[in-house]
């Protein structure tokens, strides 16, 4: 099991840029885990966003304006969010599950969650 621990969260206007962080603590080697970060917005279903093991991956809705990284060094992934827009507002999570090979984009298929930081984007 891994604990997780979201920062960075706050309000912008829409055009800014934010970065999120996540801090990890587990008994094993964080290289050993596939990150995530997920969102979910007031009354909707949490949607993934980018998820990286080695090679990143991004939902269809982010790609070329949010970058997700690590460092394992640092036990720490990153979410770095440009060009914001009001519909990016959401409780943004942070996600781990063992990597096995894939990288993987269903909410099920992580098993330890952080408790989210709040992004807001005003217009």
């Amino acid at each position: 099991q891994v604990q997780l621990v979201e920062s960075g969260g706050g309000l912008v206007q829409a055009g800014a840029s934010l970065r999120l962080s996540c801090a990890a603590s587990s008994g094993r080697t964080f290289s050993d885990y596939s990150m995530a970060w997920f969102r979910q917005a007031p009354g909707q279903e949490r949607e993934f966003v980018a998820a990286i093991a080695g090679r990143t991956y991004y939902a269809d809705s982010v790609k070329g304006r949010f970058t997700i990284s690590r460092d394992n060094a640092k036990n720490t992934v990153y979410l770095q969010m440009s060009s914001l827009k009001p519909e990016d507002t959401a409780v943004y999570y942070c996600a781990a599950r063992l990597f096995a090979g894939i990288i993987r984009t269903a909410k099920s298929d992580y098993g330890d969650w952080g408790q989210g930081t709040q992004v807001t984007v005003s217009s």
